[in-house]
């Protein structure tokens, strides 16, 4: 089921997994809640382009149950930070 969330996510961002599989060395992620927002968020972007995490909202860590519990509701965002390769 992750597996699958994962494809629809990043199709949703016009990538491919082999794209983002072939950049895996080269990607930075941060993953977290924005204020009280009840999706967790995975923030993903080239390493190059680190310096643009800093100005977006900070994210807040989730527990690993609610980690869980959006995995399971399907409540994910992915947003891709910075400059597409």
């Amino acid at each position: 089921m992750t597996e699958t969330l994962v494809a629809e996510k990043l199709k949703e961002l016009g990538l491919e997994e082999s794209q983002v599989d072939s950049l895996a060395s080269s990607l930075i992620w941060r993953i977290g809640r924005i204020g009280e927002d009840l999706k967790i968020t995975v923030r993903v972007g080239l390493a190059t382009n680190v310096k643009m995490f800093e100005n977006l909202p900070r994210l807040k860590n989730p527990s690993n149950e609610e980690l869980e519990q959006a995995l399971e509701e399907k409540n994910i965002r992915v947003e891709w930070v910075g400059h597409r390769p």
